[in-house]
């Protein structure tokens, strides 16, 4: 099946930084060059900002932004900016790829070290770069001063309640894919609390309950972004839907169906730079089946085996289209 496809979640710019001269035209180390985009029929690509938590991370996250600007001026043939009703109207007949910027780890906007209102303002030059973000993700793996990562228990911080006052009406999306449970659970009672207007999404992430990793979400969790009409993008990488069956993938989607996420289960492939990852046990990073963005049109037609065809168009492009459209109306 050809349907158009949106994915949230690619790391191409930060692969992008390993050379002077980023070229996302080469198909080496990473799965989704704007080749392999265009061969999936990728119409929507979420490009992630992402840096670890680190001393130096913002100045990577703004030549990031740079990156993804420099995309649009360099090749305006192949690639166009989505970021409004208008402009995500036209993706589905448009012949060009759509792109939108996003931010994985808000240690890409403000250090450890430095005062936040310098971290608001990095950002405020982020979003100018990129024109618009679409979700921001307050952590990793490990901590930061915002929040714990996926892999601690610490919940939300001082200067995460700071951000999520910042955020609010500003129609940018939380991404609770990285965060720890207990940042998860404060982010949604600190929203409710303060009744604060701040929507929220999964841009790449699995269920816990069908293959036990702390990536992936527990049922409260996906269940709480499903009320809040969040959208959930089903991660590809083997570490997170299982390490031995590439049908597993197809069981993380019915899995978010069954807990009522119909229309909130997407894609969010997560393809990034695995030829210079320093984990080389965790090779291949993907099942052979999930390998690139190509393969989008044989992973349609396996879905499509096991749900409506109103259901795939959903998954394939239509939820995230629905809800892009409620956040920029």
């Amino acid at each position: 099946m050809n349907l158009p496809v949106i994915d949230l979640h690619c790391d191409l710019l930060a692969h992008m930084l390993k050379t002077p001269n980023p070229d996302p035209f080469k198909q080496d180390g990473i799965g989704c060059s704007f080749p392999d985009l265009v061969k999936g029929n990728v119409k929507l690509q979420v490009m992630a900002i992402f840096t670890a938590t680190q001393k130096g991370s913002t100045a990577l996250a703004i030549r990031q932004s740079e990156i993804f600007a420099s995309f649009l001026t360099k090749y305006p043939d192949h690639c166009t900016l989505v970021h409004d009703t208008s402009t995500l109207s036209a993706i589905s007949t448009s012949s060009k790829l759509g792109m939108i910027a996003a931010i994985e780890n808000a240690s890409g906007f403000c250090e450890e070290d430095e005062p936040l209102e310098d971290g608001f303002q990095r950002l405020e030059q982020i979003i100018n770069n990129a024109t618009r973000i679409l979700y921001i993700g307050f952590t990793h793996h490990a901590e930061n001063r915002f929040g714990g990562g996926n892999n601690s228990k610490v919940g939300l911080k001082k200067d995460g309640e700071k951000l999520l006052q910042y955020l609010n009406g500003k129609k940018i999306a939380v991404d609770f894919s990285h965060t720890s449970d207990a940042l998860a659970h404060d982010i949604l009672d600190y929203l409710s609390t303060h009744n604060l207007k701040i929507p929220i999404l999964a841009s790449h992430s699995n269920y816990r309950k069908v293959f036990n990793h702390v990536r992936n979400l527990p049922d409260d969790i996906a269940e709480k972004i499903i009320e809040r009409g969040g959208i959930i993008g089903v991660n590809f990488l083997r570490a997170f839907v299982n390490n031995e069956d590439p049908n597993a993938l197809y069981d993380h989607i019915n899995y978010g169906i069954q807990l009522g996420g119909g229309n909130s289960i997407c894609f969010g492939a997560d393809y990034f730079s695995t030829d210079s990852h320093p984990d080389r046990s965790r090779i291949p990073f993907y099942f052979k089946e999930h390998e690139n963005a190509s393969h989008y049109p044989s992973i349609i037609q396996q879905i499509s085996e096991q749900v409506s065809p109103n259901s795939i168009e959903k998954i394939s492009y239509s939820n995230v289209m629905d809800y892009l459209t409620k956040l920029w109306n």
